[in-house]
């Protein structure tokens, strides 16, 4: 069964891809409303290899519609899905989200606020 994805972070990355899936996903932008970024230090050593970045973005939820983050929405397996939570740090959380296009796809907050 295939799951949305939404990634405005290093999960878009071709290299981050290929590391975490195995292969290089196809995506559409769209946005995700209500949330804006920040950045967040990453302390995993496998991660920061991986992403080839200390500091990965971080989206916190604002329940301003006028906040908006852009990213890629990616279709993948429920087996990547656990993969992509392998390669997340405790600073994220997995949740389902309305994106502007109409469709709900999982996508990682921030699991401290």
């Amino acid at each position: 069964m295939s799951q949305l994805l939404f990634s405005y972070g290093t999960l878009q990355q071709r290299d981050v891809q290929l590391a975490t899936f195995g292969r290089e996903l196809h995506g559409t932008a769209d946005q995700l409303p209500g949330f804006h970024t920040s950045m967040v230090k990453i302390e995993d050593p496998q991660v920061v290899k991986t992403s080839g970045k200390s500091h990965h973005p971080i989206v916190k939820q604002t329940g301003i519609a006028e906040n908006s983050v852009a990213g890629t929405v990616f279709e993948v397996t429920d087996d990547e899905l656990v993969h992509a939570d392998q390669y997340e740090v405790s600073d994220y959380k997995r949740v389902s989200a309305l994106l502007s296009s109409g469709r709900t796809a999982w996508v990682y907050v921030d699991a401290r606020a």
